[in-house]
């Protein structure tokens, strides 16, 4: 069960069809949940897909309706998003859950409605009533999981202040990609026409990702470059703000990429730069380093339990536009500094290999299931 999928641009759009294949190589039948623009492209299991443009109320009642009659069919939920339909669908099947944890999902509710601008932390205590229901739903999905996964310790601990079972919530990282053949460095570079110094994201242009603090930072420094692979709906005011601070010719907005061209992007460019005011433990983080690309990104969520300050990147106070441009300034004067990061880069994730993350996930799903 996921949220999203290719061609959507996201982690859980990444991660979802590579769980698929994986498990399915492993021998086991595997169905896919899905919502979506239009009918997916077809893949080696089924992928079924509600529509987006019916309305909420029906999306959702179709969403659960679909799941329930799934679940029936098989011994095992895996769900990446959707939590609400998925608890309900599999609880009334009676077949069991394992949720993958990638926020709290009541912060993300209640940030897409406009209902909080609080800090996550500030989040879990307080609000009105209509936070505090946003809270008691996602009590009530994540009890009912026999596993929550969570990709960082960072998020575990937010996910037992819920009052979560303890021995019901374990960590499970993100995994490195799986790699295809990449060009040399410099071949990429003149492929994306990149000259000078280049600084990479790729994600969804979302308030969580704080660009307008990475655009900010930009125009503290002389002679970087941005390139933004992804879409969401910050995308017209980050364009309007490039303009307005001069960075017109600095910033180019390359809208949604395929994973091998965001992993190409990253070889290419110099550092991944993640500016983000909230995070949990980001699949562009990993992807860069995979590729042996440093990155300069914001001490926040787990985003510290993967990127090192001084080791395989440069880590800053989120928010601060001040302090992650003097970030990019350091990195780009000091090239022993640049050259040591890049080095560790790659070998700094290789405990986060494919296949071993999603070994562990397939015996939390046998045991489960069993």
């Amino acid at each position: 069960m996921t949220g999203i999928w290719p061609p959507d641009i996201g982690g859980p759009a990444s991660h979802a069809p590579e769980v698929a294949s994986f498990l399915l190589s492993r021998g086991h039948r595997v169905e896919v949940v899905t919502t979506a623009d239009r009918p997916p492209m077809p893949q080696a299991y089924p992928v079924r897909a509600v529509p987006r443009h019916h309305p909420p109320g029906v999306r959702h009642y179709r969403g659960a309706a679909l799941v329930h009659h799934r679940a029936r069919e098989n011994d095992v939920v895996y769900t990446t998003g959707m939590f609400g339909r998925s608890a309900l669908g599999s609880t009334v099947a009676r077949r069991p859950y394992v949720v993958k944890l990638t926020a709290d999902p009541a912060y993300e509710r209640a940030r897409r409605r406009g209902l909080t601008v609080a800090t996550l932390a500030e989040f879990q205590r307080g609000g009105d009533v209509r936070v505090r229901l946003l809270r008691a739903a996602r009590d009530a999905e994540l009890r009912r999981a026999a596993q929550v996964l969570c990709p960082s310790e960072y998020l575990r601990q937010l996910a037992l202040g819920w009052g979560l079972d303890p021995s019901r919530v374990s960590v499970l990282p993100n995994p490195t990609p799986s790699l295809p053949p990449l060009p040399e460095r410099e071949e990429l570079r003149r492929r994306l026409g990149l000259n000078g110094a280049t600084l990479a994201f790729a994600g969804r242009l979302t308030r969580q990702k704080a660009l307008p603090v990475a655009l900010r930072a930009l125009a503290e420094v002389d002679g970087v470059s941005l390139l933004l692979a992804g879409d969401g709906d910050e995308t017209p005011a980050l364009e309007r703000l490039a303009g307005e601070l001069g960075l017109a010719g600095r910033v180019r907005f390359l809208g949604p990429q395929p994973r091998d061209r965001v992993l190409e992007l990253f070889r290419a460019a110099d550092a991944a730069l993640l500016s983000s005011s909230w995070e949990n433990f980001p699949h562009a983080v990993v992807e860069a380093l995979a590729v042996g690309t440093p990155v300069v990104a914001t001490a926040t969520g787990g985003v510290a339990e993967v990127v090192r300050d001084g080791q395989n990147g440069l880590l800053v106070q989120p928010g601060d536009a001040g302090a992650l441009a003097a970030a990019i300034r350091r990195y780009f004067a000091d090239e022993a500094l640049r050259g040591r990061l890049r080095a560790a880069a790659a070998p700094s994730v290789s405990e986060y290999a494919l296949e071993r993350v999603y070994a562990r996930l397939e015996a939390i799903l046998e045991q489960v299931a069993a």
